[in-house]
């Protein structure tokens, strides 16, 4: 049957199909290419294979422009799952019962939910590239399901659902023991995360030239980045989400303690003034080794880990749960929602408005029992 013309020579293009035990299936099946070929939806289905297009897709995606390149460090991981079942079959045979049993066996297999949650969505993409460039009819992810753990009655009653953050009195001890007790540098970056709620990576990454210390001000616009853990090959990414850019406004106690930080630095950067890897990063290593580089991240959660352990604290607690308890304390001042999720940087989080909708939940029945309280003893 004529499919149409190539578009280089102008010369009829032609499909053939046998192996039809009856005149009448040919027959139908000639009715129904004929319908699409009329409709302008016929697709020639290409032969190329699932692990050749799932790299060529990601090229496609990194080359975008917007996405960072964390996430495709992230998606190639999960392109290598999927491929445990599919790498050499040709998309066009990979059917919808073989993608869902793919996903059921990442679950047998033992994986996190959130993994297997991840190579679904790479997966989606994938096919969904290939139904939109025409090498593929149908997409073999329509219809299918992450199959999902059900959680037993004990666990369901232990989930409290909330994140954990420290309250008011927790924090001042818990600073109080990093002021006497921490290490270089720890009371000046625990304070200053605690204050403001910015990230790990956020603070890593973070120069002088970011804080403006007449406005009292400090500007978030990259992120720390070394997925390999060698300090000499980190990176400055773009945050998060476009809505992570953003400023701000820090009080007195911050500022002097920065200021302070910044004397000891120079100290510092005069003593290794030959090797110092001078890049203007607030919190830098002091070491003879790498003197100058920025800190990571996992440095910070050891060093908080440490911190809690002479506090007496909840060892579960990282440096995000001093996001969650930023959260929480600007919620008891009275600071609004939107307000809240401008300074965290966040366009919608729904971990922050469990925290808010937690705090203020308990200063109405607060409210509730002083008035009670007050009408009694009238």
């Amino acid at each position: 049957m004529d499919i149409g013309k190539d578009p280089k020579t102008g010369e009829r293009k032609q499909k053939k199909q046998g192996g039809f035990r009856t005149k009448k299936e040919a027959e139908a099946a000639a009715a129904i290419l004929k319908n699409e070929i009329n409709q302008g939806v016929y697709v020639k289905e290409s032969d190329v294979i699932f692990e050749d297009f799932a790299y060529e897709w990601l090229s496609l995606y990194e080359g975008t422009g917007i996405v960072k390149e964390s996430t495709v460090r992230i998606r190639r991981h999960e392109i290598k799952r999927l491929s445990d079942y599919f790498a050499k079959l040709k998309l066009k045979d990979i059917t919808r019962r073989q993608y869902q049993n793919a996903l059921n066996d990442l679950k047998k297999r033992g994986y996190a939910q959130n993994t297997i949650d991840g190579a679904h969505r790479t997966g989606r993409m994938i096919f969904k590239k290939a139904v939109e460039l025409e090498i593929l009819k149908k997409d073999p992810t329509e219809y299918t399901q992450v199959p999902r753990q059900q959680k037993t009655i004990e666990e369901l009653e232990e989930q409290n659902g909330l994140p954990n953050y420290l309250e008011k009195e927790e924090l001042k001890h818990f600073l109080a023991i990093a002021k006497k007790f921490g290490l270089d540098q720890d009371y000046p970056i625990f304070l200053l995360m605690a204050y403001t709620g910015v990230r790990a990576g956020e603070l890593c990454a973070l120069k002088w030239r970011d804080i403006d210390f007449e406005a009292h001000t400090i500007s978030i616009s990259k992120t720390y980045y070394n997925p390999t853990n060698n300090r000499k090959e980190y990176k400055l990414l773009t945050p998060k989400t476009p809505t992570s850019v953003r400023m701000i406004d820090i009080d007195e106690t911050v500022i002097n303690e920065l200021s302070k930080h910044k004397l000891a630095q120079k100290q510092t950067m005069m003593k290794y003034r030959d090797i110092y890897h001078n890049e203007d990063y607030v919190f830098a290593s002091i070491d003879e080794e790498l003197p100058g580089y920025p800190l990571y991240i996992k440095k910070i959660e050891n060093r908080m880990r440490r911190l809690l352990k002479i506090a007496k604290l909840n060892l579960e607690l990282t440096p995000h749960s001093l996001r969650h308890t930023h959260t929480s304390l600007l919620a008891q001042a009275g600071v609004s929602l939107p307000q809240i999720m401008e300074r965290l940087g966040h366009k919608d989080e729904d971990t922050t408005k469990d925290v808010y909708l937690h705090v203020t939940k308990e200063m109405k029945k607060e409210a509730s029992q002083k008035f009670k309280e007050l009408m009694e003893n009238l």
